[in-house]
């Protein structure tokens, strides 16, 4: 019979929320943010870090969930598809999402807005080839590349000032 593991007491700061919660030590930060949490935004793909549709920010930093013990997120900001919602509309990068209907089925489109919108914090002016390299490790079951690529040009085009999105915007 397997032994089940004592929970510890976790302090998370996800979304500039602070969050004291029970866990078990060999749960991922995909289970904690969807099972604990209710940030069902996140989503799991497969579970084995191949395909980047858990993909959150930590720190800034594109990281597969599915792969990180929440036990290892102590005192580091989480940032989830949730978090992106300032309550003044749109994100550029979910705005031409959007307008060049990179959305598709939305399974894959949480992660990939994150890495993107993680990649412009980084690079606020990258090429064609930065933003292919950006988004390594993305996959996209509904073969959407050529309207997520335009999308993530037309995100460089309206953060730089330069771009009509056309988009939905709330603001």
């Amino acid at each position: 019979m397997k032994k089940r593991q004592e929970k510890e007491i976790l302090a998370l700061v996800v979304n500039d929320e602070v969050y004291e919660l029970a866990v078990e030590p060999q749960e991922t930060l995909l289970e904690v943010l969807r099972d604990h949490l209710g940030l069902t935004g996140t989503k799991e793909g497969c579970g084995t870090g191949e395909c980047g549709t858990c993909t959150v920010l930590m720190e800034g930093e594109p990281v597969l969930s599915c792969l990180t013990l929440a036990m290892d997120c102590r005192e580091k900001r989480i940032q989830t598809i949730e978090g992106l919602d300032r309550g003044d509309g749109l994100t550029p990068v979910q705005d031409a999402f959007l307008h060049k209907g990179a959305v598709q089925c939305g399974f894959c489109t949480p992660g990939m807005i994150l890495a993107t919108t993680a990649l412009l914090e980084e690079n606020p002016h990258p090429s064609r080839e930065e933003i292919k390299k950006g988004l390594e490790g993305h996959l996209c079951r509904c073969t959407g590349y050529n309207k997520i690529m335009e999308a993530m040009e037309e995100a460089v085009q309206i953060r730089a000032g330069h771009g009509d999105s056309g988009g939905v915007s709330n603001g």
